[in-house]
């Protein structure tokens, strides 16, 4: 039996995020659609962050893992920031999101905005507003000296 579906081809929808959501082109139509985790068959996970002194940061566990990376540690089953790491955490943390912007900054010119002929663009959502909670988090911890946790 013949399958009737037609041939996906799935690409990272953004390049620091991966896995957020994927984008399929539809090689036979030429369009593209989004999936959800759940309609191409892969389970979603959330992460909590824990801290005394901000409220609980719960995200999904691809931006978790990229995030708990750029600072320098492992998204296990459970895990700490502590509080002598934040200050590298937060600097490491912040350099990432200006690399992003200056890269978003380059790409501007590819969205054709206000362009005859093109469609009009919603411009991604960057680092800067992923990474906000988790970066509000670690400032906080900081100012009142306690540690970031995760997975109890």
């Amino acid at each position: 039996m013949v399958n009737q579906q037609p041939a996906l081809r799935a690409t990272a929808a953004c390049g620091y995020a991966c896995g957020f959501e994927q984008r399929f082109a539809d090689e036979t139509k030429g369009e593209w659609r989004v999936l959800s985790p759940e309609q191409h068959g892969e389970r979603v996970m959330l992460v909590t962050f824990k801290c005394r002194s901000a409220p609980d940061v719960l995200m999904l566990e691809n931006l978790a893992r990229y995030l708990v990376g750029i600072v320098g540690k492992d998204l296990g089953k459970r895990g700490v920031i502590t509080h002598d790491e934040l200050d590298s955490a937060i600097a490491k943390l912040e350099s990432a999101i200006v690399i992003d912007k200056k890269e978003s900054e380059q790409k501007e010119g590819h969205f054709h905005e206000g362009e005859d002929g093109h469609e009009r663009h919603e411009l991604p959502i960057g680092l800067a507003q992923r990474a906000f909670p988790f970066l509000d988090m670690l400032r906080a911890a900081k100012r009142d000296n306690t540690d970031v946790i995760w997975g109890v």
